[in-house]
């Protein structure tokens, strides 16, 4: 999204791998059958769009499951990851600082904790979308679902960690074509 109209590459080698290596877990996420499962919980008028709301659920899910999946506390991580998106800012795309400024200032990901922010978050989600959509209230078809889809949730994770750790020949050195 932000990537439009960027020359990538001309961005510096660490950040065409980190664009790659997003892709490929983008990649991995979309084709696998937890997501795709997933998104059968969402009404007809809402599943054109379901992705996104996985993608911020899933977000949700794995902050809620933090401590089975990385030794860190979770507010250290977001602390340090903040320093470091503050820091790089200057080097990202001007279409993607107000963005990462707003993450920042609004501790976006403390926010995913709760689920009622969540649902507020998808919903200015879908008053951003160009066109007129029912995406807006898509937290009813997650609270409705919200068992199965944390269910589905703790089943992706482990299989997206093993993908990753699969995939180390995405580096520098040797890039995806």
């Amino acid at each position: 999204m932000f990537c439009r109209g960027v020359d990538i590459k001309s961005l510096p080698e660490a950040v065409q791998l980190g664009l790659r290596q997003h892709r490929a877990v983008d990649v991995f996420t979309d084709h696998s059958a937890e997501v795709l499962a997933a998104k059968q919980y969402f009404s007809a008028e809402r599943r054109r769009f379901s992705g996104i709301a996985i993608d911020m659920l899933f977000d949700h899910f794995l902050i809620r499951h933090w401590s089975t999946f990385h030794p860190q506390p979770f507010d250290l991580y977001t602390k340090q990851l903040y320093q470091k998106l503050q820091t790089d800012l200057p080097q990202m795309p001007a279409s993607m600082q107000p963005t990462v400024s707003a993450i920042i200032r609004q501790d976006w990901f403390l926010s995913y904790t709760d689920i009622n922010q969540l649902g507020l978050a998808l919903d200015r989600v879908a008053q951003r979308i160009r066109f007129a959509n029912q995406f807006a209230g898509s937290i009813e078809d997650i609270q409705a679902h919200y068992v199965e889809l944390e269910q589905l949730f703790l089943q992706f994770f482990p299989r997206l960690q093993q993908h990753v750790q699969q995939q180390r020949w995405l580096t520098a050195e040797n890039p995806a074509r």
